[in-house]
């Protein structure tokens, strides 16, 4: 999991749109926390993209299991029998 939390700070260069930057700065924008907020958000989109991408195959043999074998523990289950349990109906499997 990504911890971003008190990590010290690190001086960088940045060469940014002079505009961008002027317009930033006469809304009273902080720069470097902004920059910093949405470079965080994106090396999280990233990792996660990533991590799904590395982890495709293990994802789809578990739905597949859940699929064919429904999951653990829904025979006990006291609601929602019918549904969400991964497993398709009797009805379903005989019109395929």
């Amino acid at each position: 999991m990504l911890k971003f939390d008190n990590a010290p700070k690190k001086a960088t260069n940045l060469s940014l749109n002079s505009k961008v930057l002027e317009a930033a700065r006469e809304m009273g924008m902080n720069v470097s926390q902004t920059v910093n907020e949405l470079l965080a958000k994106e090396v999280e989109r990233r990792y996660w993209e990533q991590w799904n991408e590395r982890n495709k195959e293990a994802i789809e043999a578990y739905n597949e299991r859940i699929r064919e074998h429904g999951i653990w523990g829904a025979k006990y289950r006291t609601f929602a029998r019918s549904m969400g349990d991964g497993r398709a109906s009797t009805k379903d499997k005989k019109a395929a």
